[in-house]
């Protein structure tokens, strides 16, 4: 099974998203790590989606309905539209295409993503967590920067 295409298109599975998946090596680009990601709800990888999460929004990440998402859905392809490695020294932004078939119709979830490289890692900046973070705050990514001059622009 793991020589089956991987769901983000690039390669082989056991040879591009698994060694991510399983924690054998980490992810070198955002765009890699966007594939990844892609790849692991296609795979119901949820505890891979958590981690690679920004650290201080983990707690605040809806997981049950990130694996009901992951595992209602049928996952067809992904677009990766432009990605750009370096807005400064440690955020990048990758515009990216979701295909997948909601058990309906084919649906299309287009998002421009925004991700933190800390600690030799890039990290997910999620948008849509619930979180009530000041600007004075450390930042959620694990910097040891305020929030209003790390991630605050790219939320």
């Amino acid at each position: 099974m793991s020589n089956l295409s991987c769901p983000c298109g690039s390669a082989q599975y056991s040879q591009c998203c698994q060694p991510l998946h399983l924690g054998q090596k980490k992810a070198e680009t955002a765009e890699q790590l966007m594939k990844s990601r892609y790849s692991a709800f296609a795979k119901q990888e949820i505890t891979y989606i958590v981690a690679t999460t920004a650290l201080g929004q983990q707690q605040a990440l809806d997981v049950e309905a990130i694996a009901e998402w992951s595992k209602s859905n049928q996952w067809l392809k992904l677009d990766v539209v432009q990605a750009k490695e370096k807005l400064d020294k440690n955020h990048a932004q990758v515009e990216f295409k979701a295909h997948f078939h909601d058990g309906q119709q084919t649906q299309i979830h287009h998002e421009v993503s925004h991700f933190v490289y800390h600690a030799g890692q890039w990290y997910f900046l999620d948008p849509t967590t619930d979180q009530q973070v000041t600007m004075k705050q450390p930042c959620i990514c694990g910097s040891t920067k305020k929030f209003k001059q790390c991630c605050a622009q790219f939320l």
